[in-house]
């Protein structure tokens, strides 16, 4: 079993030292010969993008793949969804026991919400850092 999750696609443009790959992302049942008679399954094109390569070596309309490693994937997602739901569980329960209103907790924990991925947006360069793609050579 393969520890890199990796995607072909194609450089959309280069912008300093930053290329823009477009790829599509599928669902595990997109590749099924009866998938386009099928409301299950799903593709999305996304853009990518890989920071810290060489530039000098790609041009725009280049088939590449890129990967990232499992590590890097669970990270992304502790950092999206795990840390915001256990704030959100965590401020609930703090709010309801101190207030015993749901409608007052329920807000608490959504509002808690925006101080986290406001401190996600100020901390970017460094988290692009640890979670990021690479282009195999």
């Amino acid at each position: 079993m393969s520890n890199k999750i990796s995607h072909p696609g194609v450089i959309d443009r280069i912008e300093g030292d930053c290329v823009k790959v477009r790829i599509i992302q599928t669902s595990a049942c997109a590749a099924c010969k009866v998938a386009s008679h099928c409301n299950a399954s799903e593709s999305k094109e996304k853009l990518v993008d890989v920071f810290g390569c060489d530039t000098a070596k790609y041009s725009t309309g280049q088939e590449v793949v890129v990967s990232a490693s499992k590590e890097v994937a669970n990270r992304a997602l502790l950092l999206g969804f795990g840390i915001p739901l256990l704030l959100m569980v965590a401020v609930l329960l703090i709010v309801l026991r101190w207030t015993g209103d749901e409608g007052i907790a329920a807000l608490a924990s959504l509002g808690a919400l925006i101080p986290y991925y406001i401190l996600l947006w100020l901390l970017r360069d460094s988290i692009r850092q640890q979670v990021s793609f690479r282009i195999e050579e």
